[in-house]
């Protein structure tokens, strides 16, 4: 889609300038056209890839706060090296971080995962907040998490920590 309205958005920009080279008599150098338009798609790609971050945080459902950006810089996007690109998100539902029983002082949290250009993801963790750690929250780490999750360290500095953690 964003093919379609960057196409779009030239050949508005091709027509803006027809427009304004007929109201001036033709006097507009004949290159005009084609670079507003390849100049106005360039654009809107660009603020495209800039504003997917803020779009897609607008987006999210109460309760759902991001935790953690990641910002790039491509050598084929030499702009990105001035003002890096975020690329990546990834969000809690704390609204819905729940308790588990089986381990003491566990919680249980959703995570959204969003990529540029990939589809959404989901998972749901286990986060020890007593001694910082956490798993991936599977079945079997479900049924008994002291003995099947794989339980990972973090600090009290890791977005998910302070996310499910903080009351």
């Amino acid at each position: 889609m964003e093919l379609i309205a960057s196409f779009v958005a030239g050949f508005a920009a091709a027509g803006v300038v027809l427009v304004i080279n007929m109201v001036t008599g033709n006097r507009l150098p004949k290159w005009v056209m084609p670079v507003a338009a390849g100049v106005t798609m360039i654009g809107f790609a660009i603020w495209s890839e800039y504003s997917w971050a803020g779009r897609t945080k607008a987006a999210l459902p109460e309760g759902v706060e991001v935790i953690d950006t990641v910002e790039v810089s491509r050598f084929w996007k030499p702009w990105t090296y001035v003002v890096p690109q975020t690329t990546r998100i990834m969000a809690a539902d704390v609204a819905a971080i729940r308790e588990n029983d089986s381990v003491q002082g566990a919680r249980l949290v959703d995570l959204y995962l969003f990529e540029r250009w990939q589809a959404p993801g989901k998972v749901m963790e286990l986060v020890r907040c007593d001694d910082p750690a956490r798993a991936l929250a599977t079945e079997a780490a479900l049924a008994d998490p002291e003995e099947a999750a794989k339980w990972l360290p973090v600090t009290r500095a890791d977005p998910i920590y302070g996310a499910v953690c903080t009351d």
